[in-house]
């Protein structure tokens, strides 16, 4: 992947990337010695679709450094209140988002670009590219 230079030091660089295949393969970056954050997810061209078990936000979503950015994710403890953070409607009632479940479908060629830490796969194959962890987050 190609980086972006002369940049303001805040900008995702992708620093590496790990393929995941099947059912409980992980990718845990949650130790206090991880140095990278999963950037982005590609679901791979093999014609099985990938479900995720478990995606988790950078550090639960607190001090992200980005205000109030949200992330798909499984994790229900990270309020994703879209409707005060974003000034979002969405189509529940709260106007909150939806939580990723095991039984979310993501299809082959789908990109997903967030801050997470933990991803474990129900299904499929994906490669997870990797950057540095922004200063004073662990």
């Amino acid at each position: 992947m190609a980086t972006v230079n002369g940049g303001s030091g805040n900008e995702i660089f992708y620093h590496g990337s790990t393929f995941l295949s099947g059912n409980d393969a992980k990718l845990d970056l949650t130790g206090v010695n991880a140095k990278y954050f999963v950037c982005a997810i590609t679901v791979t061209s093999n014609g099985t679709a990938a479900q995720f078990a478990a995606l988790q936000t950078l550090n639960g979503g607190v001090n992200v450094g980005m205000g109030d950015t949200h992330f798909a994710s499984t994790d229900t403890a990270t309020a994703q209140t879209l409707d005060d953070d974003w000034g979002a409607e969405t189509q529940d009632s709260d106007n909150d988002a939806q939580i990723i479940t095991s039984s979310s479908v993501f299809v082959p060629g789908v990109t997903i670009y967030g801050m997470w830490d933990y991803v474990e796969l129900d299904a499929g194959d994906v490669i997870c590219y990797v950057a540095p962890i922004p200063k004073g987050l662990k």
